[in-house]
């Protein structure tokens, strides 16, 4: 049997919105600091979803973070 893991919500949540900040800050003229950040975010949250790419590592967290949301609010009859 298979065992699939994944990252808590919040921790998920928290390397969207900074690759998300960090690549808003980069196209608007960042440094190479900032480049350099985005790179670590993008590495751990590829990391956390079990992907290569940062934009499909931004889709696995967001369908991730939306069955968890999910999970914790049962449909209500």
């Amino acid at each position: 049997m298979a065992v699939t893991l994944t990252a808590h919500p919040s921790l998920l949540r928290e390397f969207v919105e900074r690759c998300e900040m960090l690549r808003r800050r980069l196209a608007s003229g960042g440094s190479a600091e900032t480049r350099r950040q985005l790179e670590d975010a993008s590495y751990t949250l590829c990391v956390l979803t079990g992907t290569r790419q940062l934009d499909t590592a931004l889709s696995a967290a967001r369908w991730q973070l939306a069955d968890a949301m999910r999970r914790e609010q049962p449909l209500r009859h």
